[in-house]
């Protein structure tokens, strides 16, 4: 099993900005996290420091409504009171909000886009890695569009999960031979090389307000 914290292990979350709000208001505040900064604290001390320690100092009520990995930057809403929470809770749960990210993988990808739909489970041997699992997995959905073809046999593509689990994107994109670039988890040799950071931004998230009205809102992609 992997030793998901050995003590050789160095958490240098970036700082500068400390946090970078994209809307703020009495129900909500919408946050684009940088790679490398965990979405909430894990069990070790060492891992204190995340999004929503540094949102709770400026709003103390604020509280997670979804999360994003430790290397996925991008938009990301926390709630300030019990209703919006419960509310943007439902438009998660409920498919009702809209999500995009950008991604660049590994290899040039056949067709202009496509719908990967795969049951991912926990790989209990290699926590905290996911697998494809066709037993015991929960059935995942993502559609995807090609946007651009870079030089070295790089694609750029549109991301859109229909579904929200465990590392969703990466194992799909995995799954069907083109990992993501940079991805410590799931990709290898010159795929994991050929990028400093998960090549994997959370773009745009749309959703129905607490105080009723779809709202959008954007973080360019930093790749």
């Amino acid at each position: 099993m992997l030793d998901p914290m050995p003590a050789t292990f160095t958490y240098a979350p970036p700082t500068d900005p400390w946090l970078n709000v994209l809307h703020a208001d009495a129900d909500l505040v919408v946050l684009d996290k940088p790679s490398g900064l965990l979405s909430v604290a894990g069990k070790d001390p060492r891992l204190a420091d995340c999004l929503e320690a540094r949102a709770k100092e400026r709003w103390p009520t604020a509280a997670m409504a979804h999360r994003l990995d430790k290397d996925t930057s991008g938009v990301l809403v926390m709630a300030l009171n019990k209703r919006a929470l419960g509310h943007v809770g439902q438009e998660f749960e409920q498919r009702r909000a809209k999500k995009s990210y950008v991604a660049r993988v590994w290899g040039e990808v056949a067709g202009e886009s496509g719908r990967i739909e795969l049951p991912l489970a926990t790989d209990w041997d290699n926590k905290p890695r996911q697998c494809v699992d066709w037993e015991n997995g929960r059935m995942s959905i993502t559609d995807w569009q090609v946007e651009a073809r870079e030089p070295g046999g790089i694609t750029r593509l549109r991301l859109n999960p229909l579904t929200g689990r465990t590392h969703q994107l990466r194992v799909h994109l995995l799954a069907i031979g083109h990992p993501i670039l940079g991805d410590v988890f799931y990709a290898t040799g010159d795929a994991l090389m050929a990028a400093n950071r998960l090549q994997l931004h959370a773009e745009t998230l749309g959703f129905n307000h607490p105080q009723g009205g779809w709202v959008d809102f954007v973080s360019p992609a930093p790749f």
